[in-house]
């Protein structure tokens, strides 16, 4: 009796074992993930060195099951481009700047706000705070933030000197292609914008259908943009966020386990890059402003509004507040950035 009792359990245990291994394969075969991140970022750039040394971590947490594969400098498209791919699957991962981001939610919006901080500090104070709401908001789109990041503070690179927003106002303007209510409000304000993607800036100022281009120190510095648009404007415009997302439905093949691990090596890659892009930020206008031996047009000449032309800077910039709030930033997120602004400022001004 015993032994027919064993006779007839054992197949039923062989069954249960080639059941589970024929589990294991087919969740092995499942973990196979092929990521193809798109940036505008060049190959040879600090944010891409990055991006290479988060693709390699997450290789090595995965046992090689997840690779990234990385389209620098555009070669995907614009920003915009890059998000519709996103939508479609045909690339899974993006490292986007505030414009891309704003495609997927418009709450991003809220950390550019023209004139809104004086410095890095005030930024991080409340990018802190708000981040989880807006990566909530990300997350509700159908994308996994990976990493926040800034590429600097955005300043005015033009083929002319601009004091005063008046001098801006002569100038042909790039602006983001794909934003009408950005466009529009710019308009509203007496500028001559041009809509263009971001991959056409070059050519348009070799053939001067443009004068002027809101960006960052080292993105000028990366792109030889201040060797044709060689003034820069010294006013901390807003700075230029950034963030590396990834599509839930790709995020959701790796494992639980991974997922943890991989998440907290990209936060890591993206607290790393900020302390360097900030620092090279400001080695970059030294190192444009210094020029270039015998190449008068690659130097880079500064200049700085004084005390009166920054006020009048200040004065028109935040006169158009009330137009962007629930039009360009929602009218919520707007008032808690100034809030929580207002609230650091208090505390450092604060006596010890």
């Amino acid at each position: 009796m015993f032994r027919k009792i064993v006779t007839c359990v054992m197949p039923i245990w062989a069954m249960l074992i080639w059941a589970n291994l024929g589990g294991l394969a087919v969740t092995a075969r499942a973990q196979k993930v092929d990521i193809i991140m798109a940036t505008l970022a060049p190959a040879d750039s600090a944010w891409f060195k990055v991006m290479e040394n988060m693709g390699a971590e997450w290789k090595r947490i995965s046992g090689g099951n997840v690779t990234l594969s990385i389209r620098a400098g555009g070669v995907i498209g614009d920003e915009p481009d890059s998000v519709r791919r996103l939508r479609i699957g045909s690339i899974q991962a993006a490292a986007l700047s505030g414009a891309g981001l704003g495609d997927i939610d418009q709450g991003v919006a809220c950390l550019q706000i023209p004139m809104m901080f004086d410095t890095y500090e005030e930024l991080d104070y409340v990018r802190d705070r708000i981040g989880p709401k807006l990566e909530k908001r990300i997350e509700d789109k159908g994308f996994q933030l990976l990493n926040w990041g800034d590429a600097g503070w955005v300043q005015f690179f033009s083929t002319k000197p601009v004091q005063r927003l008046d001098d801006l106002r002569k100038l042909r303007l790039f602006t983001w292609a794909g934003d009408p209510n950005e466009e529009q409000l710019w308009k509203a304000a007496g500028f001559r914008v041009v809509p263009l993607a971001a991959t056409d800036i070059v050519q348009q100022l070799e053939t001067h259908g443009i004068d002027a281009v809101p960006t960052t120190a080292l993105y000028a510095e990366t792109m030889d943009l201040y060797k044709l648009a060689n003034y820069m404007c010294d006013v901390k415009w807003a700075p230029l966020i950034g963030a590396t997302i990834i599509s839930k439905a790709t995020w959701e093949k790796i494992p639980a386990a991974q997922r943890g691990q991989m998440l907290e090596a990209a936060r890591k890659s993206g607290d790393a890059l900020k302390d360097d892009i900030r620092a090279q930020g400001t080695r970059a206008i030294a190192t444009m402003a210094a020029g270039q031996p015998g190449r008068r047009a690659s130097k880079l000449n500064i200049t700085s509004p004084d005390a009166a032309a920054l006020a009048d800077w200040r004065k028109q910039t935040e006169a158009v507040y009330p137009k962007m709030k629930g039009n360009i930033v929602p009218a919520d997120l707007f008032d808690e950035v100034q809030r929580l602004r207002d609230e650091y400022r208090a505390h450092a001004r604060a006596p010890k």
